[in-house]
């Protein structure tokens, strides 16, 4: 694969959020009553939109969605947002992109504020030519449309020069629904029925795989 522009998700793909997503969640289904003893069942959570969750996984209306959502950013705008971890060896990849004159976007799901904040912290924003994310009013949440405005954001239009790279299934339907090639890799939070029921171009088992495909020496 030679892709000029190259797309990524964030939690799940970029940096593992594991920790600060589950401990966000269960703060907010606290405020409900509700208690959860197993962090491994809100693995769910990471990688949709918070607004489809809440109301899939437990049944909650708009406006107990929305509730949800500002008792989750309580606790991550100020101690989730950094209970992340880099995945080894991305830091080396993002670099040997932009060495190879690579543009590389980031799309995610989550709001764009807390996305830069990540990249930032991880001193990996440097890598980045431009950040897509989600709208903290939910006027832009769905992934297909955070690629859609990214793309739009830098007339390209050339859809067969793109790939999308992922963890989950949201990932890679939205690309082909777009039409744009993708790679779901399987370090994250999905798995390989998952990715391949998507519609996955590609399959990467770690990042090392990911270079593969893309090309690229770490």
């Amino acid at each position: 694969m030679n892709k000029k522009i190259i797309l990524f998700d964030l939690d799940g793909t970029i940096t593992d959020p594991m920790i600060g997503i589950t401990n966000s969640v269960k703060y907010a289904l606290k405020s409900f009553g509700i208690e959860v003893s197993n962090n491994k069942d809100l693995y769910k959570f990471i990688g949709p939109p918070l607004q489809e969750s809440f109301k899939e996984y437990y049944n909650f209306n708009d406006i107990e969605t929305d509730l949800a959502i500002k008792k989750y950013r309580e606790y991550f705008s100020d101690k989730g947002i950094f209970e992340n971890s880099l995945y080894t060896n991305m830091d080396l990849l993002l670099k040997s992109l932009k060495d190879n004159n690579k543009t590389v976007i980031l799309a995610t799901s989550k709001p764009k504020i807390y996305a830069e904040k990540i990249l930032k912290h991880f001193d990996i924003i440097k890598y980045f030519d431009f950040v897509s994310g989600s709208t903290l009013d939910g006027s832009l949440s769905k992934k297909m449309d955070i690629i859609k405005y990214a793309l739009s954001s830098n007339n390209i239009t050339s859809l067969c020069d793109i790939v999308m790279i992922g963890d989950r299934k949201y990932d890679i339907t939205a690309a082909k629904e777009l039409g744009i090639d993708s790679i779901g890799v399987l370090y994250g939070y999905g798995d390989y029925e998952e990715l391949t029921n998507a519609g996955a171009t590609y399959i990467a088992k770690d990042i090392t795989e990911l270079s593969t495909i893309l090309n690229i020496q770490l």
